[in-house]
């Protein structure tokens, strides 16, 4: 590899697994330029979509401690670097296979697991960490409300009792 365009491009490679904690591998053979356009932007500014070589992509990964599995890297094979919501990449990669049957997601890497196709469908049916922290603090705020409700039922009753109590003195 004593190219210095193979270098750069191994370099540059490499900054972006050790940038970013989950990478999507696909198989785009297929697609037009349009089509890979039309992708890039679904997966929004978070992600960076390229091609890359299986040799380039396997040594990079490497050398930044990344492990894919060797039957991923065959075939033409595009990368995505996810620096967001790896769910929402997901999700944009399923919705963008369905319409489009060439595409096929081949599987990932993700906080210092590898995954599968499977594992990336299934990643994409989660929710995304804004909608799981959203439906929590939701789920909390129930479940104060009633603690609240519980704690204030003693202290009424007690008031209640000691208001009949002193009526009945009265009487």
């Amino acid at each position: 590899m004593a190219n210095p365009k193979n270098q750069a491009s191994l370099a540059e490679l490499k900054n972006r697994f050790e940038g970013t904690t989950t990478t999507l591998l696909t198989e785009y053979r297929g697609l037009s330029v349009a089509e890979t356009t039309e992708l890039r932007r679904a997966l929004g500014a978070d992600v960076t979509y390229s091609v890359a070589k299986n040799t380039m992509i396997k040594l990079a990964a490497q050398e930044a401690g990344v492990e894919y599995d060797e039957a991923l890297l065959t075939g033409p094979t595009a990368i995505a670097f996810v620096h967001g919501e790896a769910v929402d990449a997901a999700k944009a990669m399923k919705n963008f296979g369905k319409d489009h049957k060439n595409f096929v997601i081949k599987g990932g890497y993700m906080d210092g697991n590898a995954l599968s196709a499977e594992q990336v469908e299934a990643l994409a049916e989660m929710d995304n960490r804004e909608t799981t922290l959203a439906k929590l603090a939701g789920a909390m705020q129930g479940s104060l409300a009633k603690a609240a409700g519980l704690f204030n039922a003693p202290a009424s009753q007690i008031a209640r009792l000691s208001a009949a109590l002193q009526e009945k003195k009265g009487e």
